[in-house]
């Protein structure tokens, strides 16, 4: 099925919000197996609202919009998708009790207006918002479907997913499900990884492969259309274990994993504890472990030293080794793991000492990082020189890190 997005609102056009909403539902649409064709940005104008929706309806067979329900004159989404398919306004009472309650509930008198956003397309399934006022829709008209979802996306988010993505199932034949599994890939490019499985990009039918870069990283979603989960898992399966045997050591995680979250699980497996000692990265590894629920299980705690002086002063790094090595050094890298580790009386150590820049230190380039690693089987460093902007270095720096403590963990496991 074709589906395209038509986001409404002014202040997406003048750059005052990022149409963020665009890109959840592309991705939501993505596991359903619904291929997107086209987003477009509209401002808050009946006419030219119009005109996009008579260009979505020649080529699409889903379109789904995003804002312009709220009680205002310029919301005018569903008054004018009503008119573009002869349709009708009325009046939802439970929609109109759940925003009569949700002022009763706050103290504030409701004005007239608000009444605006319980009126929905006649005809339509109602989506209720749970998050907040203005209801969403789903309707079909001559062989098409619409879905109309509010613009905040604490709003459309928990909506789509409680609300749109049941109703697009139902359009499904019953014969066909799509099922899909992601695989996570760290320490390999995007281009070197397509290069390694171009063959079967090249000649996928049935499970379909989908290569993603992000930040430092790169995703592979397998897709398979067919009758039941069990089949498409087997047969996910198969083309899963052929990129395994090609390129298996890259993998770190599957579906919704992240790097600090195949950490946490591994050291809460296996009842251990880190420490952190960070110095160009600024925390961001604390952070990113930190924002894992339950983590104080494993992370007993993190040293942001920045400076040289904070070096010596917080983990007893010998002044003379940074005047010999640098700041910047596997050296130092590797005393500043063995110290936080022994101070924090944690079972492993993590360090990352750097240039971040824009400018060099200690008349090291740009881009050179020490990560460390010490425990009771012993230390390790690791130097790596990444290119980019100062953010990207920091986390980039920060995504080696817990891939290096990751390969450590598995490591000791085969050892075991």
């Amino acid at each position: 099925m074709r589906a395209e997005i038509i986001a409404v609102g002014t202040e997406l056009l003048l750059g005052q919000i990022a149409n963020t909403n665009a890109q959840y539902i592309s991705k939501k649409l993505a596991e359903l197996g619904v291929d997107v064709l086209y987003h477009s940005v509209v401002g808050d104008n009946t006419d030219r609202l119009r005109r996009v929706v008579e260009a979505a309806q020649s080529r699409s067979q889903i379109i789904i919009f995003t804002g312009g329900l709220g009680p205002t004159k310029d919301d005018l989404t569903k008054e004018t998708i009503a008119k573009c398919i002869h349709k009708t306004l009325v009046l939802d009472q439970t929609a109109m009790q759940r925003i009569e309650e949700f002022f009763i509930r706050r103290g504030i008198v409701m004005t007239e207006n608000n009444r605006k956003q319980a009126m929905v397309i006649d005809g339509c399934t109602v989506l209720p918002n749970d998050h907040g006022m203005a209801p969403g829709m789903a309707i079909e008209a001559q062989g098409l479907h619409y879905i109309l979802l509010p613009g905040p996306p604490r709003e459309l988010n928990p909506m789509f997913d409680s609300y749109g993505i049941p109703y697009l199932q139902t359009l499904f034949p019953d014969e066909q499900i799509v099922h899909s599994k992601v695989l996570r890939f760290f320490g390999i490019g995007e281009s070197a990884l397509e290069e390694t499985l171009l063959d079967l990009i090249d000649n996928q039918t049935n499970p379909t492969i989908a290569p993603l870069a992000s930040e430092g990283e790169v995703t592979i979603r397998l897709t398979a259309k067919t009758k039941t989960v069990e089949i498409a898992n087997d047969m996910i399966h198969q083309l899963e274990s052929i990129i395994y045997s090609r390129v298996g050591q890259y993998v770190y995680g599957y579906n919704q994993d992240t790097l600090e979250s195949v950490a946490f699980d591994l050291l809460k497996e296996k009842k251990l504890t880190l420490a952190l000692a960070e110095s160009c990265t600024g925390g961001l590894v604390s952070r990113l472990i930190t924002s894992i629920p339950g983590s104080s299980e494993v992370f007993v705690g993190g040293v942001v030293s920045y400076s040289a002086e904070a070096k010596e002063l917080l983990l007893d790094i010998p002044s003379g080794l940074i005047n010999q090595d640098g700041a910047v050094s596997a050296s130092v890298a590797e005393k500043m793991a063995l110290q936080v580790r022994l101070k924090l009386n944690a079972d492993i150590g993590l360090s990352i000492t750097g240039v971040a820049g824009p400018g060099q230190t200690e008349e090291k380039p740009v881009g050179l990082v020490y990560i460390g690693i010490s425990s009771a089987f012993g230390e390790e460093t690791l130097e790596l020189r990444l290119s980019g902007t100062r953010e990207g270095i920091q986390i980039r720096a920060a995504k080696n890190s817990l891939f290096l403590l990751i390969q450590q963990l598995k490591e000791r496991n085969e050892i075991n």
